[in-house]
């Protein structure tokens, strides 16, 4: 009797040290922060379109706010060298350190586009601007998650070696397409969070 009680102290003290070791080493879930929600509010960031026509392009694209969401569109276009479009939001530097991932829920047309970043590092007194791709959906509400580590140091369509992304100075956030397939576009974007 003695020993079976003593089996069972000791069973219990094995199953919580292992329960509580198991817990112990499960990371912390992480907290998305919402950067952009296009809530149409007075302090919400201007969004501002840069396309090829700095570069003698004549692409065309724009945002607007429509009903709580932020509207990218246009026409992509190769003539004179041309084909991109972007667009890029003002606003308060952000420290991402924490961050290991930037997701969006989009809507988009079945093309490719481009997440986009930028610190305060510049390559020939420029902004150098840090892209990934992500992929939509034709008329489909989706979540796409960007990894930070994904992204890539670029000045004017040139890949950089570096300088590694500056995560606790973002100045910057940015769509673009630049896909290579010139006609209308479309994408529609709910919110932008960090996570």
């Amino acid at each position: 009797m003695q020993q079976r009680f003593f089996a069972l102290i000791f069973t219990s003290l094995f199953v919580g040290s292992a329960n509580a070791a198991h817990t112990a080493i499960e990371p912390p879930a992480r907290t998305a922060v919402t950067l952009f929600e296009f809530s149409g509010t007075p302090d919400e960031p201007t969004w501002n379109a840069v396309n090829d026509g700095v570069m003698g392009g004549v692409s065309r694209g724009g945002a607007k706010l429509i009903d709580g969401s932020l509207h990218f569109r246009g026409v992509l276009s190769l003539e004179n060298n041309g084909g991109f479009s972007s667009i890029r939001s003002g606003g308060p530097t952000r420290d991402l350190s924490a961050a290991e991932a930037i997701m969006l829920r989009v809507k988009g047309d079945g093309r490719t586009y481009r997440l986009q970043l930028a610190s305060n590092a510049e390559f020939r007194r420029s902004r150098i601007s840090y892209q990934a791709e992500f992929p939509t959906k034709r008329g489909e509400w989706t979540e796409v998650t960007v990894p930070l580590a994904t992204l890539v140091p670029q000045f004017r369509g040139q890949k950089l070696s570096g300088p590694t992304l500056n995560r606790t100075r973002i100045e910057e956030i940015g769509l673009s397409l630049s896909d290579g397939n010139p006609g209308a576009f479309a994408l529609e974007v709910d919110w932008i969070r960090a996570k």
